[in-house]
């Protein structure tokens, strides 16, 4: 199971989706539990300001639900490979 996870609302998911045409679903995790708990969510910098956000992270969970591995500051454009590789 592949899933995605953003603090946005349903609503911008759901376009998001239709958008690039995803086959995954994204959970809308607007009260930041799953990003606190998976400890993704803090200080970030971009353009030269500071701001709260989403750390760019994937997590590759077992059928045991045990975190087998972890990628740190993601890339999107290569990343999938990295993620198909080890699968």
């Amino acid at each position: 199971v592949l899933l995605g996870v953003s603090c946005d609302p349903a609503a911008k998911h759901d376009k998001f989706v239709a958008k690039y045409g995803l086959p995954f679903m994204l959970l809308a995790d607007e009260d930041k539990t799953i990003v606190n708990a998976y400890g993704v969510w803090g200080r970030k910098k971009f353009m030269g300001r500071e701001h709260d956000g989403i750390y760019r992270v994937t997590f590759l969970i077992n059928p045991k639900g045990k975190i087998q591995k972890i990628w740190p500051k993601v890339k999107p454009e290569e990343h999938a490979a990295e993620v198909l590789e080890e699968l």
